[in-house]
């Protein structure tokens, strides 16, 4: 078992070695050309769209766009956004904060992207539901159906994983050992909790993620805000060494400036998962009236998790110079570090964080992993049986080691970006085309607002 553990560990690190990392951020600066830079132009327009109903109530979907992006966020938001950061600070120095940064800005976009693919490519299911994602535009848009039954059968394997055994292990793990209390009794409490909510399906998930989401995003933002408020003449320095060592790599892990753009761009692609094409599988569930509104809405997703979340939880490291104590792991830097300006309340505070944003994981990578087995396993009745495993698992993970599912999974995980980068390429010209139509609908829209003011 050591040995397939080592092996599948060396397939992990080819796998998201540099080209990988490259395709990536590569097809999102493509795609950022052609489409003009919207992340800047449009995303005060888009910041707006998160909270309006307006075109929610005509439109075909399940959900409204802002279930559909708290869906996407509660799956994305999570360890990655504590442990991940931190990890990025322990192999590339606090310089690798900013590729962090680098690389969502222009994740931005694939996000984006993937969510216009999404919605002009879902179908409805035998229930008359919604379902869409990359499987779905790599089979009607690419017309390659064998590349999208890979990405399927790699998301469903991934969802078991890293959307499931492993967060419910760290959610036991963080409880034990900051409160005391036995995994096994941990692992029930959120198996009960995760069936309640994931058996009603994605309805049931859009209306625990709209509340659960945001209450858990503001917590730890208040959290972030007062260590920096309370400190406020360490935050430019906090800044001005990140941006220094982004391009000196010092401090980093072999002192190269490759390490803190390698592990800060793996670590920002981990934490908001733009270009993997597991978000979009939720925006295609969105009562939107043209695929590039709910877009303009998804992309925000990269924006809170990277910009907002995981920058609190970066800055915070680099301001208390935790990092520089090599004897602390990755797992415990975000903890000492916020111990550091919070006391013992710190620990406290990341623990309480670590739960929702785990817990929320799990809710969101339930519905990926489910839609892509429903597109591998057309049979509706099918499906209570993938929830009920899914729930099960959430239990074995909390009570046991997974070394070799999170390897393994990292695996599927991987392998889930290349055809979904794939279909982002190859479909780049029905990007733009829906980009066009939607600058200009809203054109329209300003105009006639205008218009009305006047009257």
């Amino acid at each position: 078992m050591v040995k397939l553990n080592e092996i599948l560990g060396s397939i992990s690190s080819v796998l998201w070695g540099i080209p990988l990392l490259i395709l990536i951020v590569g097809t999102g600066i493509y795609l950022t050309v052609r489409v003009g830079f919207l992340q800047i132009r449009l995303l005060p327009v888009a910041l707006r769209l998160v909270f309006s109903k307006k075109h929610d109530k005509s439109a075909e979907g399940d959900i409204s766009q802002f279930q559909a992006l708290t869906t996407a966020l509660a799956a994305t938001v999570g360890t990655g956004n504590i442990v991940g950061v931190a990890t990025a600070v322990v192999l590339g120095g606090p310089g690798a904060i900013f590729w962090m940064w680098f690389s969502a800005f222009f994740g931005m976009v694939t996000k984006y992207s993937e969510a216009i693919l999404a919605v002009r490519y879902r179908v409805k299911d035998a229930k008359g539901q919604m379902a869409g994602g990359p499987m779905y535009y790599l089979e009607h848009g690419l017309k390659q159906k064998w590349l999208a039954v890979l990405f399927a059968i790699f998301g469903a394997i991934a969802a078991f994983g890293i959307g499931n055994g492993t967060q419910s292990n760290s959610v036991a793990g963080v409880v034990k050992s900051t409160f005391g209390l036995d995994t096994w009794i941990t692992g029930a409490v959120l198996t009960v909790f995760t069936a309640l909510v994931i058996l009603g399906g994605i309805k049931s998930i859009g209306n625990v993620t709209a509340i659960f989401v945001p209450v858990m995003a503001i917590f730890y933002l208040l959290a972030g805000l007062i260590v920096m408020v309370t400190n406020i003449t360490a935050v430019p320095d906090a800044f001005a060494t990140i941006f220094k060592m982004a391009f000196s790599g010092e401090a980093a892990a072999g002192g190269a400036i490759g390490a803190a753009i390698r592990y800060g761009i793996a670590r920002g692609v981990f934490s908001n998962e733009a270009g993997l094409g597991s978000a979009p599988i939720a925006a295609a569930a969105a009562k939107t009236d043209l695929p590039g509104r709910q877009a303009l809405v998804s992309m925000t997703q990269v924006f809170l998790d990277t910009f907002l979340i995981c920058s609190i939880t970066g800055v915070t490291i680099v301001m208390s110079g935790m990092y520089k104590n090599t004897s602390l792991a990755a797992n415990e830097l975000t903890s000492a570090s916020f111990g550091h300006f919070l006391g013992d309340w710190g620990p406290i505070v990341v623990a309480i964080g670590l739960i929702f944003f785990a817990t929320s994981t799990i809710f969101g990578w339930a519905y990926y992993g489910e839609k892509c087995f429903q597109y591998l396993f057309k049979n509706p009745s099918l499906l209570i049986v993938y929830r009920i495993a899914f729930v099960i698992m959430v239990f074995i993970g909390s009570v046991v080691s997974l070394d070799l599912i999170w390897t393994f999974s990292d695996i599927a995980n991987g392998l889930m970006a290349i055809p979904n980068l794939i279909g982002l390429l190859g479909l780049s010209g029905v990007v733009i085309y829906e980009t066009k139509r939607i600058q200009e609908k809203l054109k329209e829209e300003k105009e006639a607002a205008k218009a009305a003011k006047s009257i």
